[in-house]
């Protein structure tokens, strides 16, 4: 699969430097990574919602949800520090701060979600949550959407259809499309149950309805909140486990609420976390209720050497700081609802522009001239020093998902990057 906003080689205008550290790129680290962008970026530092480049030029970054509080965060790298000096180890010690966090964890995911197990990433978590679910319903089927990215592992990869056509769907698992914008959810439901009724025919038992909560990368489906419920309720009426990955919209990315699946008036059985839990330093989880890892947890026995580690769960908390204490979840719904205001003005004005989604700081915008157009407007952006990306199954929507911190003023900068580029085309 061709990555919409990848440097594929053919810029002949880049600066001997830049070639340079490519060339040594792919020797050291081989064919399989890629780049941003058709003229490629190298930066230097960071700071809230900017990254600097080599001489100083700042960039809005309106894509990146890692360092979701903002990028290089006093608060954080303060705590990173101070733990990093005094004690790092694994969970097979006692350490107060683990279990401090894990408690405040449980406090923002409510009931009936009664155990937190770490990981250092997302695709450990869904792993994680995978196991699980297969130990307590004894089965494998898993349903999943149409351009779902769920992971990197080989368990994850054969659930995420968004990784291209090269890495196989496993036969475990069933795909459907994902939510049409603004509908109720029922056509979604009878496909999830559908899908579940396949793998029965197929002697394949259920384990699992995994969904990101927010489609990210099938190109943000969240509207009216709600219509999930009606899908877990079919899953459920299969035997299957309901898995919330929040990687993408947890963490008060959505605004009105702290996490996806509250959107929609869920409880999910079990809830993966990763990305901007730690704000870039690697950390992830899985919630998880009590009688569904009960079968995992007599039979195995869950280590990981990194996950929940003093310095992992320092950085956690103080994130979970910095978004009460500023505001952020607040913030998120406010400067959202301008930002919607204001991407909704840009496409009435392009033809080149279509339906506007999304809730508190993640949206998308659907670009009638397809992939090849989509890609023109976000490398045309990223000339003029904004930073977005693009994402659905024929990578023909913009993806916009800026840092918690976002402002008014980044809105503006934001917008007229992209009215320029769009009046230009």
């Amino acid at each position: 699969m061709t990555m919409v906003n990848a440097y594929d080689g053919s810029d002949d205008q880049l600066d001997p430097r830049t070639r340079a550290l490519i060339a040594r790129r792919a020797r050291a680290l081989g064919p399989a990574y890629r780049l941003f962008y058709q003229h490629p970026l190298e930066f230097a530092r960071a700071d809230g919602v900017y990254l600097y480049d080599r001489d100083g030029a700042a960039y809005l970054d309106a894509y990146n949800n890692v360092a979701s509080v903002g990028h290089c965060h006093p608060r954080i790298v303060a705590a990173i520090a101070a733990q990093a000096a005094t004690l790092n180890t694994h969970t097979r010690y006692l350490h107060e701060i683990t279990i401090d966090y894990a408690e405040r964890l449980l406090t923002k995911l409510g009931a009936p979600l009664d155990h937190v197990m770490f990981t250092c990433t997302g695709s450990e978590a869904n792993d994680l949550a995978l196991r699980i679910a297969r130990a307590h319903t004894k089965g494998v089927g898993v349903v999943v959407t149409q351009n779902a990215y769920h992971g990197v592992t080989q368990a994850l990869a054969e659930l995420s259809p968004s990784l291209g056509r090269a890495v196989e769907i496993g036969p475990h698992v069933r795909v459907v499309p994902p939510p049409a914008a603004g509908a109720t959810g029922e056509a979604f439901a009878e496909q999830v149950a559908d899908a579940f009724r396949e793998l029965r025919i197929a002697g394949i038992k259920p384990a699992a309805l995994l969904v990101d909560t927010i489609f990210s990368s099938d190109g943000v489906f969240v509207d009216p909140a709600g219509f999930l419920g009606s899908a877990v309720d079919a899953a459920r009426r299969a035997g299957a486990l309901f898995i919330a990955d929040e990687v993408q919209a947890g963490f008060a990315r959505t605004g009105s609420q702290f996490w996806g699946f509250a959107r929609h008036g869920l409880a999910p059985d079990i809830v993966t976390m990763g990305k901007p839990m730690g704000n870039g330093h690697p950390l992830g989880g899985v919630a998880v209720k009590a009688k569904v890892v009960e079968a995992f947890g007599q039979s195995c026995r869950y280590f990981n050497t990194f996950g929940g580690n003093p310095v992992s769960c320092a950085a956690g908390m103080a994130v979970l700081d910095v978004i009460e204490e500023e505001a952020l979840q607040a913030n998120a719904a406010r400067t959202g609802a301008l930002l919607a205001s204001a991407l909704k003005g840009v496409s009435a004005r392009h033809a080149c522009m279509g339906e506007v989604r999304g809730a508190g700081l993640f949206y998308a915008v659907d670009i009638a001239g397809g992939a090849a157009l989509a890609a023109r407007i976000v490398n045309g952006v990223r000339d003029k020093r904004v930073l977005i990306s693009a994402t659905g199954v024929n990578g023909d929507i913009l993806k916009i998902r800026p840092p918690l911190v976002f402002t008014s003023s980044h809105v503006d900068q934001l917008i007229t990057a992209l009215d320029e580029v769009a009046a230009a085309i």
